[in-house]
């Protein structure tokens, strides 16, 4: 593991040290976030696309994670459904990401900004329907 992805370090004990990858930390923010009712789900760079395209999924795609030695910062780029009050679920999104991530970690998470990128839109059956080749 390179020194600039460590994320944090704990106290040196007798049975040795604990360290945290920065990867680690947005994976639990990715998923804590996608658990939200609402999310539609997280939005990644063209890089995070082509990963998914070869079939492996990004668990970190769309999230950012800024940390000191015992602290944590995290931004989210999230795409919502149609039809939520978007406040309100970046509200929970803030809360449960800062739950997970300190009760795993023990780090203390001092921000999680969301930033809305997209609204997914439920194509209607109706429309499916029409469309297909009798």
């Amino acid at each position: 593991m390179e020194k600039n992805e460590v994320l944090y370090k704990s106290e040196s004990s007798e049975k040795g040290n604990i360290i945290i990858a920065r990867e680690v930390v947005a994976i639990i923010a990715g998923l804590a976030a996608t658990e939200i009712e609402g999310v539609a789900g997280m939005s990644g760079g063209i890089a995070g696309g082509i990963v998914e395209i070869l079939g492996r999924k990004n668990l970190s795609k769309g999230v950012k994670v800024e940390v000191g030695e015992k602290e944590a910062a995290v931004d989210l780029f999230v795409i919502v459904d149609y039809g939520v009050r978007i406040p309100e679920v970046a509200w929970k999104i803030q809360e449960n990401v800062k739950r997970a991530i300190e009760s795993m970690t023990g780090l203390e998470v001092i921000e999680v900004n969301v930033h809305v990128q997209g609204v997914k839109i439920a194509q209607d059956d109706r429309d499916e329907e029409s469309t297909k080749v009798r």
